[in-house]
């Protein structure tokens, strides 16, 4: 699957996560854009809508949780894939796949979590949401 053209959001508010992980989506071909809590994630949505969103839970202003169920409410963004990448317990996979509020996520991944689980976790939603696209 071609990366070229393929925007990535990650939203992050602790900056060495963020440079960690635009260097390595860069680095694969992913045009990436970032957001340090939700309120900024979703102006940048609004401006330019994202492939795929890599979202952190515990941040500023509006924290992770609450960013994703109004992504998951809008329909103009609730078809992008998102990954929680965040350092809070395994039970939070649990809790969040199971809230009535909004659709599991697409993926998860535990910090410190390891970097090609999150590139191949990528290229399988981007190319799922590439297939549906065409369907």
């Amino acid at each position: 699957m071609a990366t070229q053209g393929k925007r990535i959001l990650v939203i992050d508010d602790e900056k060495d996560q963020v440079d960690y992980l635009t260097a390595l989506l860069t680095d694969l071909g992913y045009v990436v854009d970032t957001a340090g809590n939700g309120n900024q994630a979703m102006d940048k949505l609004k401006a330019a809508p994202a492939d795929l969103i890599t979202l952190d839970v515990v941040m500023p202003d509006k924290t992770g949780v609450k960013f994703y169920r109004e992504l998951k409410d809008a329909p103009a963004f609730q078809r992008i894939p998102v990954i929680f990448i965040t350092g809070i317990t395994p039970d939070f996979e649990k809790f969040i796949s199971n809230r009535r509020s909004a659709p599991a996520p697409e993926g998860y991944l535990a910090k410190p979590f390891d970097p090609q689980a999150l590139v191949d976790l990528v290229k399988k939603l981007l190319d799922e949401a590439g297939k549906e696209k065409t369907a």
